[in-house]
């Protein structure tokens, strides 16, 4: 009936003040220098203080004052026997039972006789004067072991820190706490995802606090501990004059006294670590029906009115921050608290504080959802990343083509959307007319279908100019954006010194007028640019006032001649990140500096914050990813174009014969690492191997130079075969995949080998012709021309496993039809580094290091089937290489073109060496 009036949170802050007061007294009365008059009256307080528990333990459903079930007080006989019972149970259920009962009960009886003879010894000693027997070597172990133990200090739950080590808004909790327990941050982190400003925050995991602790970023450098107190603490500093504190904390004081009520209840009904089960069953059911009674009495949504406030959070936190937790010990007939218990458990800032709480310092086991799809090897989980909440964006400037380092960017963007269950945004940061061209954004669509990429949305930044300019306007009437036209070399010197510009204190009204002309295209605008004003002292470079906004009269390839001024990328991104929802901005390590910036412009244009997730930029020896630098080697014509085998663009490394599905796992393999690294090709190349060698195709080729052939007869081919009609040796296209098919090859007496494949052989020596069998040489001549012919027996029965020479072959003939038929003219390309130095040192210049070598092309002979191929197959020639097509074979005067593939080894497969360093 109390709890139906809605009285019972009044009732027990009465009954918990009462106890507090009996407790004081009594302890008083104990101390004091007439405690044996006192003994009466302290026998009537003890009295009164268990029935005031008791009713207390009423009032809240069976949980006590001190937050656990509640049992009456026992006599020190039924104390005892109640220990004895539970011992008798611990044994039973250990597997004992009543015989294990009796013996060591039997065992106890005999320890008590043993003690008793013991002293009993020690006494007729004394009396007769003689020396007292020793305890034995056992008791004196167990006497030494129970003194450590009792000198033993207890560890303290809480310990204060001599010194604050935390950084201002550093939040470092025990990540092996539950989040159900009081020492976890929950409620904390829920307040800073509610004020905005929880991207601020820097979780660390440290495994030695037993509570929560953030250093503040007053004068002072204290730091604060309690989950509680840092969620007041984070409301209160957070957007100052937004109302925020208010909404949170109480905006009147009758209010405030409420959720202080709330609060002060919820830090006592909160679990502790080693709950058992029925412990957090009965507390829930506690904390349940007290929030049932508030809000039928009430009729409100939340427990202090119709909005969410600190009192809800910490009564949430007090059921285990779960509906998973909680709503198995939750009676059906509790409506109102069912009702609130999915409010707040789909609440989308609980959900993520939730998120914080469980993935800091750990992996991807501990995350909200168990649906999401394990991390894959090298990746993090995402701060606060919610299944299908995460919305990440990739944005490129339509300025050049993809290269290997945005690929990294883009794939590790799309990982994400995918894993999180949400979205992709590509976004063309079009905020600068003089280099943007429709060819190179249709270029990077094209790019990003080859990488297997698909955007849930494509965008511009010019579709938001207009809201941008909105914004910029925003900041001028606030004060914190001016006009200034001093010369770009002045105005860098100025920042390098710390200087303010003579414009910065200009009224609003006079940025406003000159803002105006700047974006009319004026030509006295021309020399301004609009400013945000933030810190000229900064010791970060970028928050001392950069440019926002300029004018520049270039028609726009998407809106033409409409706008005459446009903001920078870094005003344009932040508004427009939080404008299309991007919840996570991932960002290469080189913009560390910028995020202070870009968090800067979302608070002070009233945004939703949108966390950062940094990565390291991917960076390659002997390569240039500049795309100025990349621009000039197409100008100046020492590549063919953007697609060139040579360059680092995604056409370049496509057509050179790289594997997508081989990148995304370099790619995956590098993401969570912020460390900058110099890369080798040879490790990317070596992880491409492993993918394309599973599906490469077999073939065989010689050099087409007769200066480079060996012809060797088979001596007894004739009476093996039957020359009048021919004969063909067929094997597996793959190796390891017989599925994939067959090949066949023309069978001659006469064959063509590599001459360097003859260099070392002896006469008598056996050599294995790849896929047809052994030969034993007989005969080894070399004519005055240097030409090389050798003779050899077949031997049908020959163990090629046994022989450690393997070489390739193709048979020829006299009939020039059969010869054109049987095989395939190919031409194979090799191709080098563009740069012939690992790296280049600062001030050093790219033009000076320019490799003259870097494309070779070789003509081959094929075996017939390389006729068949398509392009962009990948095939492997066996012991040369793996090969991608990049032009099929069309006729003899079009011969199929090769493109060899670098495998990351040092040396080239099967000894063949090319005309270029092997890769």
């Amino acid at each position: 009936e109390k709890y139906n009036n809605g009285i019972a949170m009044a009732d027990l802050e009465t009954l918990r003040t009462k106890i507090n007061s009996l407790g004081e007294e009594i302890k008083t009365l104990k101390s004091s220098p007439g405690a044996a008059e006192n003994k009466d009256k302290v026998t009537k307080l003890i009295a009164d203080l268990l029935e005031s528990k008791k009713q207390f333990a009423d009032l809240n459903n069976g949980i006590g004052v001190d937050g656990k079930p509640y049992e009456a007080p026992l006599s020190k006989a039924e104390k005892k026997k109640k220990a004895k019972a539970e011992k008798a149970a611990a044994a039973a259920a250990a597997g004992g039972g009543q015989k294990d009962v009796q013996t060591k009960n039997s065992e106890n009886a005999a320890k008590k006789a043993a003690k008793k003879a013991e002293a009993k010894a020690k006494r007729n000693a004394y009396k007769e004067g003689k020396a007292v027997p020793t305890p034995s070597a056992d008791k004196k172990a167990q006497n030494e072991n129970k003194t450590d133990k009792s000198t033993k200090q207890k560890p303290k739950r809480h310990q204060q820190q001599s010194a604050n080590t935390l950084k201002p808004f550093e939040l470092a909790f025990n990540p092996n706490v539950g989040v159900a327990t009081r020492f976890s941050p929950v409620v904390a982190l829920s307040v800073a995802v509610l004020c905005n400003v929880a991207p601020d925050l820097t979780l660390t995991a440290n495994h030695k606090r037993a509570e929560c602790s953030m250093g503040t970023c007053g004068a002072t450098g204290v730091a604060v501990s309690g989950d509680v107190a840092i969620a007041r603490y984070i409301a209160s500093v957070a957007s100052p004059g937004s109302g925020k504190k208010e909404l949170l904390l109480g905006s009147s004081p009758e209010e405030a006294a409420l959720v202080d009520m709330w609060v002060t209840y919820s830090t006592e009904m909160r679990g502790s670590e080693g709950d058992d089960t029925a412990v957090i069953a009965s507390r829930i059911e506690a904390v349940a029906r007290t929030i049932e009674g508030q809000l039928s009495a009430q009729n409100t949504s939340y427990l202090t009115g119709h909005r969410l406030c600190l009192a809800d959070l910490c009564m949430f936190a007090s059921l285990g921050f779960s509906d998973e937790v909680c709503m198995p010990h939750i009676s059906s007939d509790l409506v109102q608290t069912l009702r609130w218990v999915k409010q707040m458990s789909s609440n989308v800032a609980l959900m993520e504080a939730h998120q914080l709480a469980l993935c800091i310092g750990s992996s991807s086991g501990n995350e909200v959802k168990s649906e999401l799809d394990p991390l894959v090897e090298g990746m993090n989980p995402l701060e606060g990343g919610l299944p299908g909440r995460v919305v990440t964006r990739f944005p490129p400037e339509p300025s050049g083509y993809l290269h290997i380092g945005h690929a990294k960017a883009v794939l590790l963007n799309d990982y994400y959307a995918r894993r999180y269950q949400g979205r992709l945004i590509v976004r063309f940061d079009d905020t600068n007319p003089s280099k943007e061209k429709e060819e190179f954004q249709n270029a990077i669509i094209d790019d990003l279908k080859t990488l297997g990429v698909v955007p849930d949305m494509v965008t511009h930044t010019s579709s938001y100019f207009g809201a941008i300019r909105m914004f910029a306007i925003q900041l001028i009437e606030q004060g914190l954006a001016f006009m200034d036209d001093t010369p770009q070399e002045k105005m860098q010197a100025e920042r390098m010194a710390r200087e303010d510009s003579i414009h910065r204190n200009q009224s609003v009204e006079e940025a406003k007028r000159l803002f105006d002309i700047m974006c009319a295209g004026k030509p006295e605008g021309a020399a301004w640019c609009l400013r945000a004003k933030i810190d000229m002292q900064s010791v970060n470079g970028t928050m001392r006032d950069p440019v926002l906004y300029r004018q520049n009269l270039t028609p726009h390839h998407m809106t033409g001649t409409q706008f005459k001024a446009y903001p920078t990328y870094d005003l344009a991104c932040p508004i427009v990140d939080s404008i299309e929802g991007v919840t996570h901005a991932l960002r290469t390590t080189e913009y560390n500096d910028r995020d202070e910036q870009y968090a800067w412009i979302q608070k002070a244009c009233d945004l939703r914050r949108v966390r950062i997730h940094a990565f390291s930029r991917l960076n390659f020896i002997n390569t240039e990813l500049s795309k100025r630098k990349l621009t000039w080697f197409v100008e100046n014509g020492i590549v063919s174009g953007w697609d060139d085998a040579r360059f680092p663009t995604v056409r370049g490394v496509t057509r050179r014969g790289l594997n997508v599905q081989a990148l995304r796992k370099f790619m995956y393999s590098q993401g969570a690492s912020r460390r900058v690294v110099l890369m080798e090709w040879n490790k990317f190349w070596a992880e491409n191997k492993k993918e394309i060698d599973v599906f490469a195709k077999r073939f065989m080729a010689i050099a087409a130079d007769p200066e480079e052939h060996c012809v060797m007869k088979i001596t007894n081919y004739a009476s093996i075969y039957d020359a009048s009609t021919p004969h063909f040796v067929s094997a597996d296209v793959h190796p390891r995949n017989p599925s994939m098919g067959k090949r066949v090859m023309k069978l001659n007496d006469t064959v063509i080998l590599e001459k360097g494949d003859m260099d070392g052989v002896a006469v008598g020596e056996d050599i294995v012709l790849l896929k047809w069998g052994v030969v034993k040489v007989s005969s080894i001549q070399v004519s005055d021309e240097g030409k090389t012919r050798v003779e050899g027996e077949f031997l049908p029965d020959g163990d090629v496993r046994k022989t450690k020479r393997y070489f390739t072959w193709l048979a020829t003939d006299s009939d020039e039809n059969v010869r054109r038929t049987s095989t395939t003219p190919c031409t194979v390309f090799e191709f080098d580094n563009l740069i012939s130095k690992d790296k280049l040192e600062e001030g050093e210049d790219f033009k000076d290091f320019l490799n003259p070598n870097t494309m070779a092309s070789s003509d081959v002979i094929g075996d017939a089937g390389l006729k068949t191929l398509q392009h962009n197959e990948v095939i492997q020639l066996e012991r040369r290489g793996y090969y991608r097509v990049d032009r099929p074979y069309i006729s003899p005067a079009k011969p199929l073109i090769l493109y060899m593939i670098p495998d990351g080894k040092a040396k080239a497969m099967g000894g063949l060496v090319g005309k270029l360093a092997h890769r």
